[in-house]
């Protein structure tokens, strides 16, 4: 996630699985702690699942959080359309927000990183 510099500050691979295997995992910024539970460079699609994170997406707060990331060729065949959603199980709203923020943050990202190429 180097692409995300402003974004993600710090990532840890865990353990000895390659980050584009199933099962991989990794932490980001020293609290969300995701598992790849699918990479199809077929398909340009993955996901994920936060097993730990802050508040609002805690493991006390959220469950079954599952996040993916679709990519497709834009509408006349032009640019990159991105496709990253998420879903989870919660009584508290709160998560919608702080996942969207987060999101928007991480593609602007990518958006900047892919036009300096």
């Amino acid at each position: 996630m180097s692409w995300a510099p402003n974004v993600i500050k710090q990532l840890e691979k865990v353990g000895n699985i390659p980050g584009t295997e199933v099962g991989a995992k990794r932490v980001l910024n020293d609290v969300f702690h995701e598992t790849l539970i699918e990479c199809n460079e077929n398909n340009y699609k993955l996901r994920y699942t936060i097993d730990e994170g802050p508040s609002p997406v805690s493991d006390k707060e959220v469950d079954n959080y599952m996040g993916t990331v679709q990519l497709t060729q834009g509408s006349g065949g032009e640019g990159i359309l991105v496709d990253w959603n998420s879903s989870w199980e919660a009584d508290d709203e709160r998560a919608v927000e702080f996942c969207h923020n987060i999101y928007v943050s991480l593609l602007r990202e990518l958006k900047s990183a892919a036009e300096s190429t």
